[in-house]
């Protein structure tokens, strides 16, 4: 190897200090790590906070008052009915156009986020993104311990493969997990700002509730599915842990 190609020999140095790292994080993440992080969010999931029976109690107030309706005089008083009616059509078209009511500032301040859900999300996302991180480490470790292309007695170099496949799979649903957190804030804000300029409409509060309620349940499936892929992770490397260290049987255990 050295003749087809030439490494310096302090990075070599510090790339298998790196190796050797990885290795042993790795390998203690799933020794470890992986069992005591399912048996804690096994216990979050038994906590008070995220087993609230009556959903009414994570609804959030929306400090918007409804302001007084606007009575408006007949603007056709005096005319006859045909003038009456010409001046129906000429006004038709700005009439039928509802605009809302103009919002420059909110009337009680800032309107605050469901306080209960932030808390619980805040709770939730550190523990998204030490999976994320955990899974990547994993593997890294696995991937360095694929060997070079050969043909034939590529089974074990399979389960590798399938291992590090499992590994980003686990990787993109926890990022995904992240972006559904996103979009519940933008949905809500947008609502939120749909009451202000349409405060006669209740059916914009009531949807407020609805993705509160739903959220809830989402954060709360969230935690069970992180909880989940510890397990599944854990007992799949454990299970193939000796072809995923060596992937490769040599001719000489093949023969004895």
């Amino acid at each position: 190897m050295s003749s087809l190609l030439k490494v310096d020999n302090e990075i070599k140095t510090k790339v298998d200090a790196f190796r050797e790292r990885i290795t042993a994080e790795a390998e203690d993440l799933v020794a470890n790590f992986f069992p005591k992080k399912l048996l804690e969010l096994d216990q979050f999931l038994k906590e008070p906070i995220i087993n609230i029976v009556e959903l009414k109690e994570i609804h959030s107030d929306i400090n918007l008052t409804v302001p007084d309706p606007i009575l408006l005089s007949n603007l056709h008083d005096g005319l006859d009915s045909q003038n009456a009616k010409k001046r129906k059509l000429e006004d038709g078209a700005t009439e039928a156009k509802v605009t809302g009511t103009k919002v420059f500032v909110m009337p009680g301040g800032m309107m605050q986020s469901n306080n209960n859900l932030v808390e619980l999300i805040e709770k939730v996302k550190p523990e998204i993104r030490t999976l994320i991180e955990k899974c990547n480490t994993v593997k890294m470790w696995v991937q360095l311990l694929i060997p070079r292309i050969e043909d034939g007695n590529n089974f074990g170099v399979s389960i590798q493969e399938e291992t590090v496949a499992e590994l980003r799979t686990v990787e993109g649903e926890a990022a995904s997990y992240l972006d559904q957190i996103s979009r519940y804030y933008i949905t809500r804000a947008k609502l939120v700002s749909k009451i202000a300029k349409y405060p006669h409409v209740e059916d914009y509060r009531r949807t407020v509730t609805e993705i509160d309620e739903k959220e809830y349940i989402s954060l709360k499936i969230i935690v069970s599915e992180l909880r989940n892929q510890y397990v599944a992770l854990h007992d799949m490397i454990l299970k193939n842990i000796e072809k995923i260290k060596r992937p490769r049987s040599s001719n000489a255990e093949a023969l004895y």
